[in-house]
């Protein structure tokens, strides 16, 4: 959990705000995230869920691992998740799990997922952009950044008994912001994995080319 949703992007970063409730708001986030993977350059895209489930706040990332893995179950999708329900990944066991993510996937790149607390007009939000997140910035712990991109999900009002306000905040709200995270990610892949394919199809019919 990132305590405070300004913590984990800098001011060069381009950082897009999406509500959840909004009708188109997976698709905006799928659109968000293929603008940020790697082009021209073949590299894992690896998916690092971090939270727990014993704080309800806190357990946005591995509700958003596990549907996830639930949607590819086929072991076919170019993304690799960790931090799940069943494995989670939290402020104990951090730093072991980036280590065997960068044994199995080299040069990897990697997403940073994580819930925040913010401003009460931004609770809903989910944000995406460049540069890792900072689990426990909030709280003063030292553990290692996440990502060279994140989304996170601003899931309560920061500023007062933080930790009292995770174990409080709702869990609908919560999965709900999952839902719509976890569906962007699965029409980004899905987009992702197609265009390798697509695109000297394009080129070779001299067709035009589409977005």
């Amino acid at each position: 959990m990132n305590l405070n949703s300004s913590l984990f992007h800098t001011n060069k970063n381009r950082l897009s705000r999406i509500l959840h409730e909004d009708t188109d708001a997976s698709k905006q986030i799928s659109q968000e995230l293929i603008n940020l993977l790697p082009t021209g350059k073949l590299q894992p895209i690896v998916i690092v869920c971090i939270g727990t489930d014993r704080s309800t706040g806190d357990s946005l990332g591995p509700l958003v691992g596990t549907l996830l893995s639930e949607k590819t179950q086929n072991n076919s999708s170019p993304f690799h998740v960790y931090g799940t329900l069943d494995d989670p990944i939290h402020a104990m066991n951090l730093q072991e799990k980036l280590n065997e993510i960068n044994k199995i996937h080299t040069d990897s790149f990697i997403i940073g997922i994580d819930a925040c607390l913010g401003k009460l007009k931004s609770v809903g939000i989910v944000q995406i952009g460049q540069g890792p997140v900072k689990p426990g910035a909030g709280v003063n712990k030292d553990l290692p950044s996440v990502g060279n991109a994140h989304i996170t999900g601003i899931v309560n009002v920061s500023g007062f008994m933080e930790f009292m306000v995770l174990q409080n905040t709702r869990l609908n709200l919560v999965l709900k912001m999952a839902k719509t995270i976890a569906a962007g990610i699965d029409e980004a892949q899905n987009l992702y994995q197609a265009k390798p394919a697509i695109t000297p199809f394009t080129w070779a019919l001299k067709q035009e080319k589409t977005l």
